[in-house]
C-alpha cells in the first residue's frame, strides 16, 4: 500500500484560498467538491482533510493529520507542541490590542481593570502577564469588534489586517502584540516515508517561495561599466555576461529580489544600462 502525507487544510477562507494556490503552484492538487472533507491529490503521495483552522493544531499533535497549514496565533493560542517546519509568507495579520477611538490611550496602564473581549484569551493572559497588568479577559467568538460598542467591554484584542473592521466599529489599534503569518507544522512524529515525502514538498514550496520573491532581469551594458553594473547585479552566484553584436555592448542576465527592484533599476540606469527586461520566474531552484 503507498504510503500517503495527510495534510490538514483550513476547509474555507482566505487561508485556504492560499494554501490551495502555493500547493497547486507547487505541483499539488486536489479535488474539493459536494461537501467533501476529504480528498486525495493527484501525482502526488498526499491525502488532504478540510477542518476549521481552530481544528488544525489538535488534529496534527493527535496524528490524525501528519501536517497542517495554520496562522501562527491559533498556533500560540492551542499551546500544542508542534513542530514548525517553515514559514509560508502569507495570510499575514497581526494581533492588537483596540479601544474605542474617542478614548485618550495613556499607554498599557490603560488597560488596567479594563474588559477585554477576545478569541485569543490564553495569548493575551500571558502577554498581561508578561506586562504586570491586571484585566478581566472576557473571551466571545466572534464579532469581537462589537464588543465595546454594546457595553460587553471596554476594548478588544483581535486579528487586525487591513485595519477597516476597527474603523467601521470606531475603534483603534494601541498596541500590536504579535505578527502572524501561515505556518507548515507537523507533529514530530513522522515515519522516515512520511519524512521524505514531506522533504519533497518542502523542497517544491521553496522553489515556488524563491520564485515569487524573485525577478528574472536582461539589460544591454557599456562594457567600460560592466564592472560596476556586475556589482550592482550579483546575482545567485554573479551574472551572466554575453557579448552583443554591436562593438563594445554586452547583454547581462541575473535575478534580482523583488523588494529591491526599484533601487537597482535607478542604479543600473545611472551606469549606463539600456533595454532593461524584467520577466517573472515560474520555479526557482537553489
Amino acid at each position: 500500500m503507498e504510503t500517503r502525507l495527510r495534510i490538514a487544510l483550513q476547509k474555507k477562507g482566505r487561508l485556504f484560498e492560499d494554501s490551495r494556490d502555493l500547493l497547486k503552484e507547487a505541483g499539488i492538487k486536489f479535488n474539493l467538491g459536494n461537501g467533501r472533507l476529504v480528498a486525495s491529490a493527484t501525482k502526488f503521495p498526499m491525502e488532504v482533510l478540510f477542518l476549521r483552522d481552530d481544528d488544525i493544531p489538535q488534529t496534527v499533535a493527535d496524528g490524525v493529520a501528519d501536517i497542517g497549514i495554520v496562522g501562527q496565533n491559533e498556533l500560540l493560542e492551542k499551546g500544542f507542541n508542534l513542530t514548525t517546519e517553515k514559514k509560508l509568507g502569507f495570510s499575514k495579520c497581526r494581533l492588537s490590542l483596540a479601544i474605542p477611538k474617542e478614548q485618550e490611550y495613556t499607554g498599557l496602564s490603560w488597560f488596567e481593570n479594563k474588559k477585554i473581549a477576545t478569541s485569543y484569551p490564553e495569548i493575551l493572559k500571558k502577554f498581561f502577564s508578561d506586562k504586570k497588568i491586571n484585566a478581566e479577559i472576557h473571551e466571545i467568538a466572534g464579532s469581537v469588534e462589537i464588543a465595546p460598542g454594546i457595553g460587553l467591554a471596554d476594548a478588544i484584542f483581535d486579528i487586525v489586517s487591513s485595519g477597516s473592521t476597527l474603523v467601521a466599529n470606531h475603534l483603534k489599534e494601541v498596541e500590536k502584540v504579535m505578527d502572524s503569518e501561515a505556518v507548515l507544522v507537523s507533529n514530530g512524529n513522522l515515519s522516515p516515508e512520511k519524512r521524505a515525502i514531506l522533504d519533497q514538498m518542502i523542497f517544491r514550496i521553496n522553489a515556488v517561495m524563491a520564485s515569487n520573491n524573485n525577478k528574472y532581469i536582461l539589460l544591454n551594458a557599456p562594457n567600460e561599466n560592466l564592472e560596476k553594473i556586475i556589482e550592482i547585479l550579483p546575482g545567485m552566484k554573479s551574472p551572466t555576461v554575453l557579448p552583443l553584436a554591436q562593438e563594445g555592448w554586452s547583454s547581462v542576465h541575473s535575478v534580482i529580489k523583488e523588494d529591491h527592484f526599484w533601487d537597482v533599476i535607478g542604479q543600473l540606469k545611472e551606469n549606463g544600462a539600456q533595454g532593461i527586461l524584467i520577466i517573472p520566474i515560474e520555479k526557482m531552484i537553489l
